[in-house]
């Protein structure tokens, strides 16, 4: 199994990584925290790209791409925090609908006016859906009671697999969130960056989100390729991902002097996103006892097709 992506791949990366960078910014995450109201353009620009599309087969108006490619772009979509259901619509309730064979409707969901709500009774709520309001961490979602929750084993690995991308993503920015504010945040006359125990803190971060990053990219390719173990390495890339973005998240609180909790700095929406994703599709006790239990079992495969190419 080869992880490396493609220069396309990356290219597709990189183009919305600057999209979202130039129209979702802090500004945009305190409007709608505040106003409740969202941008329609940002949304139409994600449309217009074709990332409602992306999993979309060619014959049904889509790009015909596969979990590898989604699971990249919600890392971007992570890394911008971004609020829009891209993710929950086109890279989880997308490919669970054509897994199933159920393609009717998708060229709605490819012109953006369609999104797809994904009941599952693993965390039984639903991103703009309709139902009884619930409470949650993550004030940019607009969460409701799921109607015929369903406990598919493959709908709960396409979720957890894009939560824990998203969550790459959010560790990745909340990394950089911190590094920049160790360089202007001052104790004792100098930067608190220069001192060498927090040095070490954000190395650690930093290990944590490489580590995962592969981790996630290979349990994608496993889902994508349909291997028995795809469950296992699905659950390996929540657990992996969560790690890193709890431990950045608590070394950013501590690198912004606690100021993190509060609305003095942008670090809490991207906290918030991420401690609400660790806990969707499956918390990280729920995974970690799946690779557990392969782990005992004799069923997580160790071998050649499972190095790092």
């Amino acid at each position: 199994m080869d992880f490396r992506f493609t220069d396309d791949q990356l290219t597709l990366a990189e183009g919305v990584r600057d999209y979202l960078a130039g129209t979702h910014g802090p500004e945009v995450l305190r409007r709608l925290d505040e106003q409740g109201s969202r941008d329609p353009a940002i949304w139409q620009g994600l449309v217009d790209m074709g990332l409602t599309g992306l999993c979309v087969p060619e014959a049904q108006g889509g790009l015909g791409m596969g979990l590898p490619e989604a699971a990249l772009i919600a890392a971007e979509c992570g890394r911008a925090c971004l609020a829009e259901p891209l993710v929950d619509t086109a890279f989880v309730g997308v490919p669970w609908l054509v897994a199933q064979g159920k393609l009717d409707g998708l060229e709605d969901v490819v012109a953006g006016t369609r999104r797809v709500p994904v009941p599952h009774a693993i965390n039984p709520w639903e991103a703009d859906g309709a139902g009884a309001a619930l409470t949650s961490v993550d004030p940019l979602r607009n969460l409701a009671a799921a109607g015929d929750t369903t406990d598919d084993p493959h709908l709960l690995n396409l979720g957890a697999l894009m939560s824990a991308a998203q969550l790459v993503g959010l560790a990745d920015a909340m990394l950089h969130q911190a590094v920049e504010y160790a360089k202007i945040r001052t104790q004792f006359g100098q930067p608190v960056g220069a001192f060498q125990g927090l040095k070490h803190q954000l190395a650690s971060c930093s290990v944590a989100i490489e580590f995962a990053k592969p981790v996630v990219w290979r349990a994608a390719q496993a889902l994508e390729d349909g291997l028995d173990s795809a469950s296992v390495h699905v659950s390996h890339a929540k657990v992996a991902a969560s790690d890193a973005a709890m431990l950045t998240a608590e070394t950013a609180i501590q690198v912004h002097g606690a100021m993190g909790y509060t609305y003095e700095v942008d670090l809490h929406f991207w906290m918030k996103r991420s401690w609400a994703l660790c806990g969707a599709w499956g918390d990280r006790a729920f995974h970690l006892k799946r690779v557990d239990d392969a782990v005992l079992g004799g069923t997580l495969p160790i071998g050649p097709e499972h190095t790092f190419a």
